[in-house]
């Protein structure tokens, strides 16, 4: 499992990294063990390729709402942590923390924007990399026909247009955001401990599942056991990117996101999330898992975390 931190790398040089058929996958494995040599004056040293990412796990997502106030009045009843806010585009914008605030500010979180005119919706999700190199991952995506990054916010959309945004550590919660005093009712059902997963709904598996393998790597995906129609891409961090089928006629989406908890007693946070105003679904069932839509209909799931 890789750190959370971006980790130094040596080139070195290598007998058999001159054949032909040597992959570049071998070629690493043996530079632990090889004897690194100096390279000749005047020869370039090797560049990693921007992608595959090397990718650290999920950190954030935002989801877009009619009243954010609303919104985090509700997020708040369900998750025992702090809350956040800043101004933003004539609004106020809400950040559910997913841990406690450190001193460099990199925790996960739940932003809570304004739709305006759009949907209400997840709007788009956030990986961790070690390193990100814009123009090499612009210029790999184009030359592969695919979308390239767009926008003051970075946001890379795949082949359907769901929004990946790309950070490299230190991440950290925006620097504008500050406590809210926003009053709330309670103080919460849950302990949230970080992403946990996003489902997304794609309009061609055979499409996303390529594009994903191109951005993320090959060897990283899992047969979801519940339903055949749907791939996990198992990402740093224990957090997870799913794909499955959009329903006839429904546009492709961030259809789900998974919030890892502390263990919790379900039948307290059922009774809870149905006196905030959930929709608690039936086809959640089991100890450690409730899956639930907000006070707006975007549907989440919260996990137990086993390791804690």
């Amino acid at each position: 499992m890789k750190t959370q931190h971006a980790r130094n790398r040596t080139t070195c040089v290598s007998g058999p990294a001159s054949r032909p058929d040597f992959s570049r996958r071998t070629f690493v494995a043996t530079l632990a063990a090889a004897t690194c040599t100096p390279l000749a004056a005047g020869r370039a040293w090797a560049q990693a390729p921007a992608l595959p990412l090397d990718n650290l796990g999920l950190e954030h997502l935002d989801i877009l709402v009619p009243d954010t106030a609303a919104s985090a009045r509700f997020y708040r009843q369900v998750f025992d942590t702090a809350l956040h806010e800043q101004p933003f585009r004539g609004s106020i914008r809400y950040f559910i923390l997913l841990g406690d605030l450190p001193l460099d500010r990199q925790v996960g979180y739940i932003a809570i924007g304004a739709a305006g005119d759009r949907p209400v919706q997840i709007g788009h999700y956030c990986a961790l990399a070690e390193t990100y190199d814009r123009a090499g991952v612009a210029s790999a995506l184009e030359a592969a026909g695919y979308p390239v990054p767009a926008g003051g916010f970075g946001m890379i959309p795949d082949v359907d247009g769901i929004e990946l945004q790309l950070f490299t550590l230190p991440a950290g919660l925006v620097t504008a955001a500050v406590p809210s005093d926003l009053p709330v009712e309670s103080g919460g059902l849950v302990r949230p401990r970080g992403m946990d997963h996003v489902l997304l709904q794609v309009r061609d598996m055979e499409r996303s599942l390529a594009y994903y393998r191109f951005m993320y790597g090959n060897g990283l995906e899992s047969a979801d056991p519940e339903n055949p129609d749907r791939i996990w891409f198992e990402l740093e961090s224990a957090t997870r990117l799913g794909l499955e089928p959009a329903p006839a006629g429904a546009e492709p989406r961030i259809a789900r996101f998974g919030i890892k908890v502390a263990p919790f007693d379900r039948e307290r946070v059922v009774a809870g999330l149905r006196a905030a105003g959930a929709d608690v679904l039936a086809e959640s069932a089991g100890p450690g898992r409730v899956r639930f839509r907000d006070n707006y209909g975007i549907t989440l799931e919260v996990v137990a975390d086993s390791a804690i």
